[in-house]
């Protein structure tokens, strides 16, 4: 049993009523989103030490997964920051 559980494959985006690239980003979103929650999930049963019994092969995919968790939060915490770096812009009196 390792640890890590691939991701599903998500449906294609809708064709039309959008912007060139909207369907790509709201895709990326939706990875990064995934990407959090199944690292949370990996850290709560680690950390209720659920994961008893695992060989070297499967503690290191338990690793790579909490990486991985750590990178999805790390670009999460940058989007944010852009995104209310824009508002500020925007919303500026200048």
């Amino acid at each position: 049993m390792v640890p890590v559980e691939p991701t599903p494959a998500e449906a294609p985006p809708a064709k039309g009523g959008g912007r060139a690239g909207e369907g790509t980003f709201l895709k990326a979103l939706k990875g990064i989103g995934h990407a959090v929650d199944g690292g949370e999930a990996l850290i709560a049963s680690a950390s209720r030490g659920n994961l008893g019994g695992l060989d070297s092969g499967q503690l290191i995919a338990l690793q790579a997964g909490i990486y991985r968790y750590s990178e999805a939060v790390d670009l999460v915490a940058k989007l944010v920051d852009r995104a209310a770096t824009a508002v500020k812009t925007v919303v500026s009196p200048h």
